[in-house]
């Protein structure tokens, strides 16, 4: 029986957009030797799909499996493609099985980062250098699905993130907002020296070619400012891995969760020492509160620790924050006045606040940071540094 793969690219009136796309065929052939690997467009170039399947078909193949190529799933992957491949295999004798998009994967997300390092080093930048004067802008192709869409911002996020930049920002090259120029105006305001514009896409084209004219548009009329063009995915090593994973999927019948880009899991960018930690709950010494003493007592025990403390109305809302009575995000109502706050919120390391008081009339303010006294740690975060993180981020 042939192996055969089937990869759907949308087509693009752009020449070296269509080579891109086959080279990148090529490429898989090369990587998957025993397999007949074939391609096709939906629109604007041949061959269009349905001659890619008659060439596989040819070949001797009877169960091709299909991969949309594709970063993100809007209309072209989730209804055109199923279309054109159904219809094939309604009015032939091969089967057809189709496999899920690039999506939001953390071999993705390094090959965007290796083209985000390119540019930055090419303007001087040398790895593991701070990057808090520097902003970074990543521009996805937009749709009408906003799906699509906040995925874009989500790989924008992870990139931020992941590299460590002082602000970071996600534009769109049409159909949505904001718009590429729009985009660049409004992050030419927000003070940084330096803004790192990435396309988030697959291969060159109009869009790509109408990305860099708008970086250059902004750098005209913002000189202080260096603006630095980051080069496009391409056929990146790590984008074909990514297509010969979503191969396996299909081959294995994947329930793929939506851990995939969970930092214990996999070496999402910037988190790479994360992987293969232990994962334990941090919240052992909250579990049961509010189900023990009667209300206002608030006494629980820490059973190993050998510790117990007091927490007089120490209530966690669902969105995380704290309400002690009066006391509320940086003021304090002081009716006994005989002790002074300074306003600023103690965050323990998973993100709560603890404030534990101690006395009736909560006659001093004490703070206490459960990451450290209960026996578990939080790995050290990459970025700890940032200026525009939290102060207790520090010196961890």
């Amino acid at each position: 029986m042939v192996k055969a793969l089937m990869l759907c690219g949308h087509g693009s009136r752009d020449r070296g957009a269509v080579e891109e796309f086959r080279g990148l065929a090529e490429k898989m052939a090369r990587r998957l030797p025993d397999w007949a690997v074939d391609y096709g467009y939906l629109e604007f170039a041949t061959p269009i799909i349905r001659e890619g399947l008659d060439a596989l078909r040819d070949k001797g193949a009877r169960e091709i499996l299909a991969l949309p190529g594709m970063l993100f799933a809007a209309g072209h992957a989730k209804n055109d493609i199923p279309s054109v491949l159904n219809t094939y295999a309604a009015g032939s004798d091969v089967s057809i099985t189709y496999g899920r998009e690039l999506g939001i994967d953390p071999k993705m997300i390094r090959a965007a980062g290796t083209r985000i390092r390119e540019a930055l080093r090419a303007d001087g930048w040398r790895d593991g250098e701070p990057l808090h004067d520097t902003m970074l802008v990543v521009v996805g192709r937009g749709a009408s699905d906003p799906d699509a869409n906040s995925n874009v911002a989500k790989v924008m996020r992870l990139l931020w993130e992941g590299l460590g930049f002082g602000w970071g920002e996600t534009a769109y090259s049409g159909v949505t907002f904001p718009l590429v120029e729009p985009g660049l105006a409004h992050a030419a305001r927000l003070g940084y020296r330096r803004i790192v514009v990435f396309p988030y896409f697959l291969f060159t084209g109009i869009l790509v070619d109408r990305i860099y004219a708008g970086v250059d548009k902004a750098a005209a009329a913002h000189p202080g400012i260096r603006f630095l063009k980051a080069g496009y995915l391409g056929a990146h090593d790590l984008v074909v891995e990514t297509f010969v994973d979503r191969l396996e999927e299909i081959l294995q019948g994947t329930n793929v969760m939506n851990c995939q880009m969970c930092k214990y899991r996999e070496q999402v960018l910037g988190f790479e020492t994360e992987v293969g930690l232990p994962q334990e709950s941090h919240h052992h010494h909250v579990e049961g509160i509010g189900t023990g003493p009667a209300a206002g007592e608030g006494v629980h025990d820490h059973g190993e620790h050998g510790h117990s403390h007091e927490h007089p109305h120490h209530h966690h809302g669902h969105n995380g924050h704290e309400h002690h009575g009066h006391e509320h995000h940086g003021h304090e109502h002081r009716p006994h006045g005989d002790h002074h706050h300074d306003g600023g919120h103690h965050h323990g390391e998973d993100g709560h606040h603890h404030h534990h008081k101690h006395g009736a009339h909560g006659d001093h303010a004490h703070s206490h940071d459960h990451g450290h006294s209960h026996g578990h740690t939080h790995h050290p975060y990459p970025h700890a540094d940032h200026p525009l993180g939290p102060r207790t981020l520090k010196g961890h």
